[in-house]
């Protein structure tokens, strides 16, 4: 089976759009402000990914475009803007930011009612309580989207995630216990690492190494999710997941393409959060 993002992704925007439709019918125009510093390739690609998948279901957006060389204090004067501003439901802040801007200053500095990415500490807290607080980092319930979409049950299931990181093999891992999956988390320093793979039901690959991960790590009745992007080791056109697709694809019971999968899926994520932002309003009190 294909876990195809881009069926994933179409289907969520159905249910977005309907809700949207419901949102405006009350006066209430869910609306993401993307607050960018400077102008790298990956951001500028994302952000038109977002604004498209805002614009297929009806978000409004606002963006607030500061150069490269804006400093800490302007870059703070735009997030208390989008705070303050109701009509800014929820807000995309691109990071890496560059090396004169304190990362942590500027994040705690975002409400997290209003960080629609997971990017702050409350929103990692509130996934971490299970408190419902906040919002999960996109990449990561796009994972949890596409197992959802494709009716792959994970309860009870042994679920194993390759990396680690805060914004992908952390936050999905604790998106599957909150399934009631069994969750192990793998990194550089696991040791047999290809066996502890193949014992598990659920795969999720989130390295950042192209083609690392081949047919030694699978087996039957697997899924698997690869997170991966990354540039072609041979010089070639295009992008490649960390998975080797062609090796596990005959093995395993369903995994996702790259591109195509989990990438095709994120900035729906995103946008769904805007329109739940919204929802929460006191006026609203809808619980989408």
């Amino acid at each position: 089976m294909l876990l195809n993002g881009k069926e994933a992704a179409a289907a969520l925007k159905e249910t977005m759009a309907k809700q949207v439709e419901y949102l405006k019918a009350k006066g209430v125009v869910p609306t993401l402000g993307i607050v960018r510093v400077g102008g790298k390739p990956a951001d500028l690609s994302y952000e038109k990914s977002a604004a498209k998948a805002c614009g297929d279901t009806g978000v409004a957006v606002k963006n607030y475009a500061l150069p490269e060389t804006a400093s800490q204090d302007d870059l703070l004067k735009v997030i208390k803007e989008v705070n303050e501003d109701e009509s800014v439901h929820g807000v995309l802040l691109f990071r890496p930011l560059p090396p004169h801007i304190n990362d942590n200053v500027v994040r705690r500095a975002l409400l997290p009612a209003k960080d629609v990415d997971g990017i702050t500490d409350g929103s990692m807290a509130g996934l971490y309580s299970g408190s419902g607080e906040g919002y999960a980092p996109c990449t990561a319930e796009s994972c949890i989207q596409i197992l959802d979409h494709f009716k792959i049950d994970v309860a009870g299931k042994k679920a194993v995630i390759l990396g680690r990181s805060t914004v992908i093999g952390k936050p999905a891992a604790l998106l599957l216990l909150e399934k009631n999956a069994t969750v192990t988390i793998c990194h550089s320093k696991t040791r047999n690492l290809p066996q502890t793979v193949r014992e598990a039901d659920i795969v999720i690959v989130a390295i950042g190494r192209a083609l690392s991960v081949g047919k030694e790590y699978f087996r039957a009745g697997q899924y698997v999710v690869d997170v991966g992007v990354n540039p072609k080791p041979d010089g070639g056109k295009g992008v490649c997941g960390d998975v080797k697709f062609d090796e596990a694809e005959p093995i395993v019971a369903g995994i996702s393409p790259v591109p195509g999968g989990v990438g095709s899926v994120t900035a729906c994520i995103l946008a769904s959060h805007v329109i739940r932002a919204a929802a929460k309003q006191p006026e609203n009190t809808v619980m989408f």
